[in-house]
């Protein structure tokens, strides 16, 4: 019967509510007579009849200009039982009016008697209506329990109710006082007791809905949550609702920087903005990870004029189009410029920074991948070191008042060629601040980035979801993280602050050791790890070996005297450098082996080099251990001098 009233067509459904509504009030009436004058069979009179009908057609019109037939009673909420109440107030004061006006006799408990009957019938007609259009699909449904009962866990939880998915079954709180209390219908228990009490609500699986106010440690109530073996989510932040980029019930998994484990770092905005608005700002790279988010945060500091610069195609259109999306949202007014090039083109690079008067460049652009640049040597020294050199050199040619480089903490004591690459790049922008003071150079250096291409969280996730086994390469081995929006804060509150030829290191905590890293993602993610001890668990951790260039540990500093800056969290180091004679005279050599792909001579260079590039691994280049060494390509040119900047 239900199921043949909810597939109506609408206006069938407005008739059956308005043809109710009219049986409800008139017998709302009626009660309402017969409790007032205590006869249990009382009849009305013809007048009284009249004052009836009148009313409750009165009453029909208010509720259909208030726009009550018009609300779905799936999603009923309080605006609608609101208008029940203005709507059956007006009812009762006509009742009154026409009493008087038609000389009808009316006592003067009856309106309030008839209008407290009124909104009991009306409203409780829809509730029940809604209970039962509802019932059935909560039985369908996944129970969750929603860590946080402020306001963000209320909306969430009655976003869940219209869902299709999930029911909110419990809130947990942070605050003793507010164990076992009852909010919205739902039971609340304290955070303490919230082992024991997954079971008795039958929770499979815990949401975070943290207010943005809220002092919790995420770090320890990740660590308390972890054991409980059931998947962990959270909800989007309140900037993405407010923009209108997600919705309060767009469930994901648990933000990169709860994994992180430490506060993120935050920047000087004052300083930053002071950088960037109205200026022309180019980023180089601007469809990689870091590049996207550096153009991303940039645009907000409205410059005049952001240039994407990307040698990929799909990766400029889609970061073009966002950006374009947020101008528009935004209302920004930037003007944006999406340029196909690379780096390692001296002329199209100062072309464009001439064009467009650029006056900052974030140099984003780079192959950072370890294994990926050991397969490919050559491809990945002229990109790190070359397009570096080039991208500069156009810069002081054509007058750019900020150059930034993203560096790495690979490129400390390297032992691959992407870290010793990288650090040779840092010594080119070193050499060619000291060669001219016209344009300022800096470097920022930082440590892996959790949810960049590549990052290790991406591809635990997907390896669970699969089933496992969750790969890592050493049982012992440690990184320093960092999350994508951090990395690009620090690259630009160090592009405000550099005075010329400065390396920045960020203070990033503690390491976190990738074992443990992929161990928490399993629990979190509802999971057990299966082990010798557990031979009944989920997923397994299985261990690789190390590849080719990749070391136990990182670092970030060379020396270990850093020097403090303005920003507490941002350190500045104090390194070896070489003179311009000698960097060029470094990628004379670094070029005369490229050209005849030598790659033993290229990892030679980069060795002799003030890098402290130091190989664990023989050259293994693909092309090179196939055999093709063994001729010397353009051998007749390896005695010229070449240019290192050809025009």
């Amino acid at each position: 019967m239900l199921d043949k009233f909810l597939g109506l067509p609408r206006v069938h459904k407005r008739i059956i509510s308005v043809a109710s509504d009219m049986v409800v009030l008139f017998f709302a009436i009626w009660a309402a007579f017969a409790l007032r004058l205590e006869q249990e069979f009382w009849i009305p009179n013809r007048d009284q009849m009249l004052v009836a009908g009148i009313t409750v057609v009165f009453t029909i019109a208010v509720f259909i200009r208030s726009g009550l037939y018009r609300a779905v009673i799936r999603f009923l909420g309080d605006q609608a039982f609101l208008t029940i109440v203005y709507g059956v107030f007006a009812s009762s004061l006509a009742l009154i009016v026409l009493g008087y006006l038609l000389q009808v006799p009316i006592p003067r408990s009856v309106p309030i008697i008839y209008g407290a009957l009124a909104f009991i019938f009306v409203s409780g007609t829809r509730l029940g209506v809604r209970m039962l259009v509802n019932h059935p699909n909560q039985r369908n449904k996944e129970s969750v329990a929603i860590i946080g009962a402020g306001e963000t866990g209320m909306a969430l939880a009655s976003a869940l109710r219209q869902g299709t998915e999930y029911k909110p079954a419990v809130f947990v709180t942070f605050d003793r006082a507010h164990h076992k209390s009852m909010i919205d219908g739902l039971p609340v228990i304290s955070i303490h007791v919230v082992a024991k009490n997954m079971a008795k609500y039958r929770v499979q699986r815990i949401l975070l809905a943290l207010d943005p106010d809220s002092r919790v440690d995420r770090k320890k109530l990740l660590k308390q949550l972890e054991p409980l073996a059931i998947p962990v989510q959270t909800v989007p932040s309140v900037s993405e609702l407010v923009a209108g980029q997600a919705r309060i019930n767009d469930i994901r998994d648990l933000e990169i920087e709860d994994l992180l484990g430490r506060e993120p770092v935050r920047p000087d905005t004052a300083i930053v903005a002071k950088g960037l608005f109205q200026k022309s700002v180019m980023v180089t790279g601007a469809g990689g990870s870091i590049g996207s988010e550096l153009c991303r945060q940039i645009i907000r500091h409205k410059p005049r004029t952001l240039v994407l610069f990307e040698q990929s195609e799909f990766s400029l259109y889609a970061i073009e189009r966002e950006l374009q999306a947020i101008n528009r949202v935004e209302g920004l007014d930037v003007e944006l410029q999406p340029l196909l090039g690379s780096v390692v083109h001296r002329r199209r690079c100062e072309q464009v920074m001439r064009t467009f008067r650029i006056q900052t460049v974030y140099h984003a652009a780079a192959y950072k991948h370890v294994p990926l640049v050991e397969h490919n040597v050559i491809e990945g020294v002229q990109n790190n070191v070359f397009g570096t050199a080039h991208a500069a050199e156009a810069a002081i040619a054509a007058g750019v008042e900020r150059f930034v480089l993203i560096s790495t903490d690979k490129a400390v004591r390297p032992t691959n060629v992407m870290g010793a690459s990288k650090r040779l790049a840092e010594l080119v922008l070193q050499g060619l601040a000291s060669r001219q003071k016209q344009t300022i150079f800096s470097m920022v250096r930082f440590g892996n980035v959790l949810g960049s291409s590549g990052s290790v969280v991406p591809l635990f996730r997907d390896q669970i979801r699969d089933g496992g086994p969750v790969t890592v390469t050493h049982p012992d081995i440690i990184r320093y993280f960092m999350t994508i929006p951090e990395a690009s804060q620090l690259v630009l509150q160090a592009g405000s602050m550099g005075k010329g030829g400065e390396v920045f290191v960020l203070d990033m905590g503690e390491p976190v050791k990738i074992a443990d890293l992929a161990r928490k993602m399993i629990h979190l993610m509802g999971l057990d790890e299966k082990t010798e001890e557990n031979p009944d668990g989920d997923i397994e951790v299985v261990y690789t070996g190390l590849r080719p260039g990749e070391k136990l540990f990182e670092e970030l500093l060379i020396g270990d005297d850093p020097q403090g800056t303005a920003h507490p969290r941002i350190m500045m180091a104090r390194e070896v450098a070489m003179s311009w004679q000698e960097v060029e005279s470094t990628l004379n050599e670094l070029m005369r082996a490229s050209q005849n792909f030598d790659c033993k001579t290229v990892v030679q260079t980069l060795s002799s080099a003030p890098t402290g590039y130091t190989p664990n691994s023989d050259v293994v280049d693909l092309v090179w251990c196939s055999g093709s060494n063994t001729e010397q390509v353009g051998s007749s040119q390896s005695n010229d001098k070449v240019r290192v900047f050809p025009v």
